[in-house]
C-alpha cells in the first residue's frame, strides 16, 4: 500500500531530509516537537506539526506514546524514526505496527537482534562475519580471566550504547573496574545496564557498507564508506569511497555485510560496520538498523535516494532498479558542524545562531536543521549541518567542501568549523592517511588555530567597521571622514577579546590611508582604506587588497563582532571602555563552562584540594564532564548541589587561590 501521509518522529537535520523527500514523492508530512523546537525549520517545512510537551528527550522524542499518538490523532499511516531517539528502539517498533502503523525500518525482531552489540556479535559469529574476541562483562563473571583472555589493550563498551557513548579504554587490569563501572552509568541512559569488553585494534580504519533489503529476502550493499576521522569515539569526517579499499576488498566487505543482513531478514536501509586493520584484515563492529548519519556520501557516489528507497521499501515495492544497478562514481567527503569549543576538549557550546550561512554549489550539499535566530540548547546532539563535497576525485572533494565551509558565515555559537577545514587540506589526509589515531597524530588545537596574522587583520577590520558604525549613526558632521577629532592626530584605541586574549588595536585614518598597529606592532608599512561601512571593510595593507564582511551584535550588554573573508573568520567579544564594577565574581570563583546538570559532588566545604583534582562531574550532551581544581587550595563555597541544574557562566566553586574557568 502507497504511503499517503509520514508521521517523522524525529527533530533537526534529519526531520528535515525525510520531509523534503517525502514531499517530492507527493507524501503529507507531520512533524513532532518538543518546546524548544517550536520555531524549527523542519516544523515550519511539515504540512503539519504536533506539539511534544517539555524539554528533555525523555519527556518528548523518546516518548514512544505521545508519537503514535500524534500519527493517529493526524491520521499519518506511517512512521520515519529517522536516526537516533527511538530509531533503533524494538518495542516502538512493534508499538507502530500494532497501531495500524508502517514503521519504515526493519522488523522489530530484526531491530532486536542488533540491538545488543553483544549479542549482535554471537549472530554475526554464526554467519560466517569475522568479528573480534570479547564477552560481556557480568556481576558475578571471572572479569580477570575474561581479561586475560581478550587482552589489553581493550574497549569497555556499553551493549546498548551508541555515539562512543558508554564506551572506555582500558590499557591495563588496575583500570578496568572503574573503566566499567563508568559505562554502566552512562549505558544507564540507554535502559539498560549491560556492559561487555572487546579486543582493541590500535588505529584501525572504521569501514561501513550500507545495505537494502526487501520484503521478499533479497539484500544488496551500496558499497562502503570510511568514516575513521573521529574524536571521542564520535565521526566528524565520513568519506565514499574508502581510500584504503580497492576492488578485492570492497566485494568481500560487501559479501559479508550482506550476510550479516540475509541472517536477520533485514527489510530498509541499515548499515554494517567494519574495522581495518592496518594489514587490511577486518572485523565485524555492529549493525544500524536505521539510515546513518552520514548516508548522504553514498547517494552522491552512486545517485541513489535512500530515504526514497526507504519509503518505497516500507510501502512493499522491492528493492528499485536503481539500487540494484547502482556503480561507483566519483567522491564524497562529509564533515559534520557541531557546536562545540574544540579548544576546550569539545566543550557541547550553546546560544542563537546570529547568522548561519553556508553557500551550497552543484557539488556542495548542505543538510541542516537551523537557520538565522535558531538556539541552540543543551537538551539534544549538538550537530549543527552535515556539509557534503563531491567531485571526481577525492582530492577535488576535499577542497570544494573545505571551501564551502571556510566560507561560511556562523555568528553566535562557537562550532568546529576551522578544525573541520584544516582537516580537510592537510597533507596526510588528503593522502588517505585517515585511520582513527589521526586526531592523535594532529593536535585538534594546533589545526584549529588561527593565523596570527588573520587575527591582526580581522581585528583592524572590526575597529574600522565599529568607527564607521559610529559615523553613520551620528546626529551631526556625520560627513567628515572616520575617526576624525578635534586632534586629527590622535589615535583611536580599542581592546578586543578573541577567546582568552585581549587585543589591542589603535589606528589613525588620513584621506585615503589608516596608520594602525595591533598589540603595539605596525599591521603593515602601506594601509589604504578603499572602502568602510559599518558591515563591510576594503583595505589594501602593503599592495595586497582584502575585503571583510562585519557583523555586530548588541546582546544583554556586550557587543559580539564577526568577521568573515577569504581568509577565514574570527568572533570578537568588545571590551567596554568602562566596565561594571560590579560585574566581577569572588577571586578563585570557577564557572561552569557548559550548561548541564551537577550528578555528583566529589569534594566539600573547607576541604583542601590539589591541581586536578576532581571537584565535581556535570553531564552534558549526554556526557559527563569532570570539574577539576585549577590549582592548589581550600573549598571555600559551593555553590550548587547534586541534580541541579547549571548555566555557562554560572558559579559552581570558590576556593581561596586564583580561580579559572571549570
Amino acid at each position: 500500500m502507497p504511503i499517503r501521509k509520514l508521521l517523522v518522529a524525529n527533530r533537526g537535520e534529519i526531520a528535515t531530509r525525510v520531509i523534503r523527500t517525502a514531499h517530492a514523492l507527493g507524501i503529507s508530512t507531520v512533524a513532532v516537537y518538543a518546546d524548544p523546537d517550536a520555531d524549527a525549520p523542519y516544523v515550519a517545512l511539515a504540512d503539519e506539526a504536533v506539539r511534544l510537551p517539555g524539554a528533555a528527550p525523555g519527556d518528548t522524542y523518546l516518548r514512544g506514546d505521545l508519537v503514535i499518538g500524534a500519527a493517529l490523532a493526524t491520521g499519518a499511516d506511517a512512521v520515519h524514526p529517522g536516526y537516533g531517539f527511538l530509531s533503533e528502539n524494538a518495542e516502538f517498533a512493534a508499538h507502530v505496527a500494532a497501531a495500524g502503523l508502517v514503521h519504515v525500518g526493519p522488523s522489530p525482531e530484526a531491530i532486536a537482534s542488533m540491538g545488543s552489540k553483544l549479542h549482535a556479535k554471537r549472530l554475526m559469529a554464526a554467519a560466517g562475519v569475522p568479528v573480534l574476541p570479547g564477552g560481556e562483562v557480568t556481576e558475578d563473571g571471572d572479569v580477570e580471566a575474561l581479561a586475560a583472555r581478550v587482552g589489553f589493550p581493550m574497549l569497555v563498551k556499553a551493549s546498548y550504547g551508541g555515539g562512543g557513548r558508554g564506551m572506555r579504554l582500558v590499557h591495563e587490569y588496575e583500570e578496568l573496574a572503574d573503566a566499567v563501572d563508568a559505562s554502566r552509568r552512562e549505558a544507564a541512559a540507554f535502559g539498560n545496564g549491560t556492559v561487555f569488553v572487546e579486543r582493541y585494534v590500535p588505529d584501525p580504519r572504521h569501514i561501513e557498507v550500507q545495505i537494502i533489503g526487501d520484503a521478499r529476502g533479497t539484500v544488496v550493499h551500496l558499497f562502503e564508506r570510511e568514516c575513521s576521522i573521529q574524536r571521542r569515539y564520535q565521526k566528524i569526517v565520513e568519506e565514499a569511497p574508502s581510500p584504503a579499499v580497492d576492488d578485492e576488498l570492497r566485494a568481500e566487505l560487501g559479501a559479508a555485510a550482506v550476510a550479516a543482513g540475509e541472517a536477520i531478514g533485514y527489510v530498509g536501509a541499515g548499515t554494517v560496520e567494519f574495522v581495518l586493520d592496518a594489514t587490511g584484515r577486518f572485523s565485524f563492529l555492529e549493525m544500524n538498523t536505521r539510515l546513518q548519519v552520514e548516508h548522504p556520501v553514498t547517494e552522491l557516489v552512486t545517485g541513489v535516494d535512500l530515504v526514497e528507497t526507504q519509503l518505497r521499501i516500507a510501502a512493499g515495492e522491492p528493492i528499485p532498479p536503481e539500487v540494484l544497478s547502482a556503480r561507483l562514481d566519483g567522491h564524497a567527503i562529509e564533515a559534520r558542524l557541531y557546536a562545540e569549543d574544540v579548544a576546550a576538549g569539545y566543550r557541547p557550546a550553546t546560544g542563537t545562531l546570529h547568522r548561519f550561512d553556508i553557500p551550497e554549489g552543484p557539488q556542495v550539499r548542505v543538510d541542516t536543521g537551523v537557520w538565522d535566530g535558531s538556539v541552540i540548547t543543551p537538551h539534544y546532539d549538538a550537530m549543527l549541518a552535515k556539509v557534503i563535497g563531491f567531485g571526481h576525485s577525492r582530492t577535488d572533494a576535499a577542497f570544494r567542501l573545505a571551501r564551502a565551509l571556510s566560507q561560511a558565515r556562523l555568528h553566535g555559537v562557537t562550532t568546529n568549523r576551522d578544525l573541520l577545514v584544516s582537516i580537510l587540506r592537510e597533507p596526510e589526509f588528503l593522502a588517505g592517511g585517515t585511520d582513527t589515531g589521526y586526531l592523535s597524530r594532529h593536535d585538534p588545537v594546533v589545526l584549529a588555530a588561527t593565523a596570527p596574522r588573520t587575527t591582526v587583520l580581522h581585528a583592524l577590520a572590526a575597529a574600522l567597521a565599529r568607527q564607521a558604525g559610529h559615523r553613520e549613526a551620528a546626529s551631526a558632521l556625520s560627513t567628515l571622514p572616520s575617526g576624525w577629532r578635534n586632534v586629527r592626530s590622535a589615535f583611536h584605541r580599542v581592546d578586543l577579546l578573541v577567546g582568552d586574549r585581549t587585543v589591542q588595536v589603535a589606528y589613525r585614518i588620513g584621506d585615503d590611508s589608516v596608520e594602525a598597529t595591533v598589540d603595539g606592532s605596525p599591521v603593515g608599512e602601506h594601509v589604504r582604506l578603499l572602502a568602510v561601512t559599518s558591515d563591510a571593510v576594503d583595505i589594501e595593507v602593503d599592495r595586497v587588497r582584502g575585503r571583510w564582511t562585519v557583523h555586530r551584535v548588541e546582546l544583554h550588554g556586550r557587543t559580539e563582532v564577526y568577521v568573515d573573508g577569504a581568509d577565514g573568520a574570527t568572533a570578537f567579544l568588545e571590551v567596554p571602555r568602562f566596565p561594571d564594577p560590579t560585574a566581577s565574581e569572588p577571586v578563585g570563583s570557577m564557572l561552569a563552562s557548559m550548561p548541564g546538570t551537577v550528578v555528583r559532588m566529589l569534594a566539600a566545604r573547607g576541604e583542601a584540594v590539589t591541581a586536578g583534582q576532581p571537584l565535581m562531574v556535570l553531564e552534558a550532551m549526554k556526557m559527563e564532564h569532570t570539574v577539576t581544581a585549577p590549582a592548589d587550595g581550600t573549598v571555600l563555597e559551593i555553590r550548587v548541589g547534586e541534580g541541579d541544574r547549571v548555566d555557562t557562566g554560572q558559579v559552581l566553586v570558590v576556593l581561596d587561590g586564583e580561580g579559572d574557568d571549570g
